[in-house]
């Protein structure tokens, strides 16, 4: 019987170890000590000749698995059947099956198999869409088999320069379905490895930056006063004008619940799941961000949602979007139009040029601390902290000093 022992001392070039628990089984060295081949000789019940069937190398397959297998290709052979007949059949089926699979096909497999484990159901969406968008025109039909480093440079080479995030993201996604192609034994090697090869290089990640365009924070006491405080009321001046309040992504405002605001302790929880980093988020709100939201209560007592579209339901991503460009809202950047998330900016920049403690500033943005070691130890969101700071915001653009 081998043991662990016998076979971790086989010597290269030693004659062959049989095992005397499983019928046929036998350790033959390799030219490195304590390396081996498990070999099952066994006769074929199909053509009635000797055979060998490879069980795997030692010590990857270690003794007790090798002789699992043993015995369980012994229970084929019993069947009738022969497992070095069946194995080259079954290897031909998967070349053909790969040899047939296109690259659209095999994008589509990984995606439904990666989708469970995406918490985000629009980068789940945004995933299979850019390769939609990007690379099935182009080699959506070719076989895995067929694709060279070439094809996946001609297909992001007209982005790969202007376009240089989305390139990244097309290659990225390129790479993980041809790493999935060679995991699984349909292609012999990974052609996106090397594209970077083929095409120029790309600008620097600091180069190719895009910020969202903003307002400078002196400016925005003017433009709340004429931009949303002018004219009639309606719910995207309203939601705009508590977003820049509190300092929100619009997204986290646009889907708010009732159920997230307590207006007699002047906070609005934001749920894990609607914020960008996945971590719940307290937000201060200022005597003025709470007679909003009284308002909007007074207009829709029912329902869930604070800020309602007119026909009900929330407001569409593009909502504030539209307005900003309609009112031609300045932006700090020429020629451009401030974004709702640029007024961001225009607090971070006012709290700066106010002497507003970091801290303060970053928590009130939900901004995630990069360093890890720094945020093993901040345990507080500073809520009450923040407090002064976004009513002193709310005076400010409001018409205040």
């Amino acid at each position: 019987m081998i043991t662990d022992l016998h076979a971790r001392n086989i010597e290269a070039g030693a004659k062959p170890v049989f095992d005397g628990l499983a019928k046929g089984l036998r350790l033959e060295s390799t030219s490195t000590k304590g390396r081996g081949k498990w070999i099952l000789r066994f006769v074929s019940p199909v053509t009635g000749k000797r055979r060998d069937y490879g069980l795997g190398i030692y010590p990857e397959v270690s003794v007790d698995k090798a002789r699992l297998r043993a015995l369980a290709t012994r229970e084929i052979i019993r069947e009738g059947r022969d497992p070095v007949a069946e194995r080259a059949i079954n290897k031909t089926v998967r070349r053909a099956e790969a040899d047939a699979l296109t690259f659209k096909q095999a994008a589509e497999k990984v995606h439904g198999e990666q989708k469970p484990g995406w918490k985000n159901p629009k980068h789940a969406d945004q995933w299979i869409n850019t390769l939609t968008t990007y690379a099935f025109p182009t080699i959506g039909e070719k076989k895995l088999a067929d694709l060279q480093p070439s094809d996946f440079a001609e297909l992001l080479r007209p982005i790969w320069l202007t376009k240089a995030e989305t390139a990244s993201r097309v290659r990225q996604r390129c790479e993980t379905v041809m790493k999935w192609a060679w995991a699984h034994g349909k292609v012999t090697s990974n052609p996106v490895s090397v594209v970077e090869h083929l095409l120029p290089q790309q600008p620097g990640k600091r180069e190719r930056t895009a910020h969202h365009p903003s307002m400078p924070w002196r400016e925005v006491p003017t433009f709340i006063e004429n931009m949303l405080r002018n004219g009639s009321e309606n719910v995207t001046r309203s939601l705009l004008e508590f977003v820049i309040l509190t300092a929100a992504r619009s997204g986290e405002a646009r889907l708010m619940e009732w159920s997230e605001v307590d207006l007699e302790a002047k906070t609005w929880t934001v749920p894990a799941a609607r914020m960008k980093a996945g971590v719940r988020h307290r937000v201060a709100l200022s005597d003025r961000a709470v007679e909003i939201l009284n308002a909007q209560r007074k207009k829709h007592p029912e329902g869930e949602l604070v800020f309602r579209a007119p026909r009900g339901g929330g407001l569409s991503d593009m909502a504030l979007t539209k307005f900003l460009r309609d009112k031609n809202a300045g932006s700090s950047e020429p020629g451009k139009i401030a974004t709702a998330h640029g007024f961001r900016s225009s607090f971070r920049d006012w709290a700066s040029e106010h002497g507003y403690a970091r801290d303060l500033a970053e928590r009130a943005l939900a901004h995630t601390i990069v360093n890890k070691s720094e945020a093993a130890y901040h345990r507080t969101d500073l809520l009450e902290q923040r407090r002064p700071m976004m009513e002193a915001w709310a005076d400010y653009v409001s018409g205040g000093a």
